[in-house]
């Protein structure tokens, strides 16, 4: 109760109009909004009632938007980083073994009979046709071919004139001397008739026992004057024959004829590695007819590089691979030729090689089928190293001076340098800086660095 005089004027606070509720979220609506406005008017403290209602809505309403959008965001950031993040490499990846490492000098050789014989014509001449064959066996001493003399050279015109002439003048020169023959049998009738007259007339005393002497002694003379003139006929006869046999033509006697031959010997006994001449033909003096030898003895040869031939040596292992057997024959270096010579090579490359010299050792019922000029494949061995850490040469690099390489560790690949003692066309021996039985990555890709992810592929 109010001590104001005038009550009436006075406002009555139930009488006034209540205020309007506050407007609810759309998302959740409030309990103390929902109140019917009755509820508001009827407390005598309409205002204290509805203030608090409004204040407490609008930070949920952000709090709950803030975490909305922050959701979005950290899954876009999430979407990113997995967008952007290195993905691990795929690789290929290989042991590190331990073992026997070899290395070895590899090249094309073709195996030769040891001891070839070229049996040759001594002379020149026409040779019959040979009929060896190859694989032929011949013993020492047996006939390998025959030899005829060689036909005459043609003549032309000019020298068949020149010819003519010659004649001619041997006839002539014949004559001359038939002449001086006939003329040194009268020369000698008439020194015997006057040596006969003489001696009658010594009988009878009319002349001297020296006169008679004189004319035996003219009688000797045109005696030995007839003996050389006909010597100067023989000559000038035969001399006439030679000219007229120049112009004679030249016929081949068949070889089963009575002209005379030359027999080609062999000079040892073996088999007909390779007819050099067949067919019957004029050769020279020293011209290769026939090759001889034993197919029994067998021997490879080989050109290899200068650099490689260094470090092969005499009584090196060999294995002789691609010969035509199911299995590798075994062999032996016998020698490397000292002198050295130029090769171009398929590249057009020019190359200092040298010839080396293997002996077969493998028994020789296992390399039966192989001949003269066949080709192999030569494996000379010039390193072995017993327990050797060795990798694949694919996982190796160089870097500077040294090699790297790769090796898995947790999932990611590291990058170690190690120092290769040896390589062959396989594998390398490493001595130290890896253990065995370690992953190493092998065909490293350019992209691929130190402590990168990687997976296997």
């Amino acid at each position: 109760m109010t001590n104001d005089p005038n009550p009436a004027a006075s406002p009555v606070p139930a009488a006034s109009p209540p205020a309007p509720p506050p407007t609810p979220p759309p998302a959740q609506p409030s309990a103390q909004a929902s109140a019917p406005p009755t509820a508001a008017a009827a407390s005598g403290d309409a205002p204290k009632a509805t203030a608090p209602a409004a204040p407490a809505a609008a930070p949920k309403s952000h709090l709950k938007r803030n975490l909305i959008l922050g959701g979005v965001g950290l899954l876009v950031l999430a979407l990113l980083v997995w967008a952007f993040y290195p993905k691990p490499l795929t690789v290929e990846v290989a042991s590190v073994t331990q073992g026997t490492f070899e290395r070895a000098v590899q090249e094309y050789g073709k195996t030769r009979v040891r001891d070839r014989y070229t049996v040759s014509a001594p002379v020149a001449g026409r040779v019959g046709r040979v009929l060896l064959k190859q694989g032929d066996s011949v013993a020492l001493g047996d006939t390998v071919a025959l030899l005829w003399p060689m036909a005459p050279a043609l003549l032309d015109e000019r020298t068949r004139a020149e010819q003519a002439a010659r004649i001619n003048a041997m006839a002539s020169g014949l004559a001359r001397s038939q002449a001086n023959v006939s003329r040194a049998v009268a020369a000698l009738d008439q020194a015997d008739a006057e040596l006969k007259r003489s001696e009658a007339l010594a009988r009878q005393g009319f002349v001297s026992p020296t006169q008679n002497e004189a004319g035996r002694i003219t009688l000797r003379l045109r005696t030995q004057e007839l003996e050389s003139v006909r010597q100067e006929e023989d000559a000038a006869r035969h001399e006439l024959e030679q000219s007229q046999s120049a112009r004679r033509q030249f016929a081949q006697a068949p070889l089963g004829g009575q002209q005379p031959s030359f027999a080609v010997k062999a000079p040892v006994g073996g088999k007909v590695l390779k007819v050099l001449q067949q067919s019957e033909a004029s050769v020279l003096a020293g011209s290769g007819l026939v090759e001889l030898g034993d197919p029994a003895k067998l021997e490879v040869v080989v050109d290899i590089l200068t650099e490689d031939a260094t470090e092969v040596l005499p009584g090196a292992g060999v294995e002789l691979l691609n010969w035509g057997g199911r299995q590798a024959l075994s062999g032996r270096v016998r020698w490397v030729e000292p002198a050295a010579f130029t090769k171009v090579s398929a590249l057009g490359v020019e190359e200092q090689r040298v010839n080396v010299v293997i002996d077969i050792t493998a028994p020789a019922a296992q390399w039966q089928s192989l001949g003269d000029g066949f080709k192999v494949d030569v494996r000379v061995l010039v390193q072995v190293v017993d327990k050797a850490v060795m990798v694949p040469v694919s996982a190796l690099f160089p870097i500077g001076s040294r090699s790297g390489i790769f090796v898995l560790e947790g999932g990611h690949a590291n990058l170690k340098e190690v120092s290769v003692e040896a390589r062959n066309g396989v594998s390398a021996w490493v001595k130290t800086g890896l253990t065995v039985g370690a992953q190493v990555v092998v065909y490293p890709d350019s992209k691929l660095k130190d402590k990168v992810p990687v997976k296997v592929r």
